[in-house]
């Protein structure tokens, strides 16, 4: 097992690289650092906004957090401000916060999946109004990330269909590679990076694992099953 591809002209079937995005390609949890920054800006009160962002972030580290109450909280301060606004706060979040964070490693390893051929996609828990431009950042065509509903052109603080979270990360990868014509059987080869026991699921269904800055929980199992390890960022 590799933690790399290796350089191919011409794979017998195709290659898939999966990569989760919170602490894994990026150094820091960008739905936490959108909270931060919406009390920064006062889209929030700082004080008992960000008291639950840390609950939240510490029940997500301990396997604990339920995702339902956590997406009605972090997606009712979209449904209280207008697409446009929103729109522009994201430009200054992704200036301020985002931007910086792209380490050239992070960077590198996405573009060496490119460069092979291999069907990429980010595969996040984390709603695709905060990590729809990061994924263009990345260069990375394929987002799957939690949906969230709209009406009348504004968030109504709701989500869609399955969370990408914990066993919704298979459902709705295979979901969207069904629509591809595919089905993770069909790679010769499939890596999803990622840094959480969050994602053992999915780790679990790929032929390369590849544990990413892996959290304490990650790190022991990847000990355990003999998965190599993947250091991003120190």
């Amino acid at each position: 097992m590799h933690l790399f591809p290796p350089d191919s002209d011409s794979p017998k079937r195709p290659n898939l690289a999966l990569f989760d995005l919170d602490n894994t390609l990026l150094p820091l949890d960008s739905d936490y650092e959108w909270g931060r920054f919406l009390g920064r800006i006062g889209a929030v009160d700082p004080q008992s906004y960000q008291q639950e962002n840390d609950r939240f972030y510490r029940e997500y580290v301990a396997g604990t957090m339920d995702i339902g109450e956590f997406l009605a909280f972090c997606l009712a301060p979209l449904a209280a401000h207008s697409q446009e606004q929103l729109d522009e706060w994201h430009r200054r979040f992704m200036q301020d916060v985002i931007l910086p964070a792209l380490h050239p490693q992070a960077l590198a390893l996405v573009a060496r999946h490119r460069h092979q051929g291999h069907l990429c996609a980010i595969v996040t828990a984390t709603n695709e109004f905060v990590t729809a431009p990061i994924a263009q950042a990345f260069g990375v065509e394929h987002l799957i990330a939690t949906r969230i509903e709209r009406r009348d052109g504004r968030i109504t603080g709701r989500h869609e269909g399955i969370p990408t979270f914990r066993e919704g990360k298979i459902s709705r990868t295979e979901h969207w590679l069904q629509q591809l014509g595919h089905d993770l059987s069909s790679f010769e080869r499939s890596w999803f990076y990622s840094d959480s026991a969050n994602d053992l699921p999915l780790l679990s269904r790929v032929t390369d694992p590849v544990p990413t800055n892996p959290d304490a929980r990650l790190s022991a199992i990847a000990n355990e099953r003999g998965w190599p390890v993947l250091k991003l960022f120190q």
